[in-house]
């Protein structure tokens, strides 16, 4: 499998926001996400899978509140599989708090 940008989000609103979604018929690892903060000031966000697309619950957080410094960015190294029709979402504490997504896809 050759690594790819599963997903990019630049979300406007301090919203929970899908980064990216398994295809049906295919499942996934995501290796790394980035996260770009293009503010002048520290920001957290946060991380969590969604089985299934599920509405959001407490324990699908893998990270949460973590901090990016102003006008620096962190990339994040998971090694996370990922079901069909699984969600990868963020939020952001606020706008401009860039994501990408990176990994691969493989048919089951």
């Amino acid at each position: 499998m050759a690594k790819k940008v599963l997903g990019q989000v630049n979300p406007s609103a301090t919203t929970l926001t899908t980064l990216y979604t398994v295809p049906s018929a295919k499942e996934a690892v995501v290796s790394s996400i980035s996260v770009a903060n293009l503010t002048a000031a520290t920001a957290t966000f946060r991380l969590a899978v969604r089985p299934a697309g599920a509405a959001i619950e407490n324990k699908h957080y893998i990270g949460y509140d973590i901090t990016v410094g102003a006008s620096d960015s962190t990339i994040i190294t998971v090694g996370l599989t990922l079901a069909t029709t699984d969600v990868l979402s963020v939020y952001a504490s606020t706008a401009n708090i860039a994501f990408q997504a990176f990994g691969d896809e493989a048919s089951v």
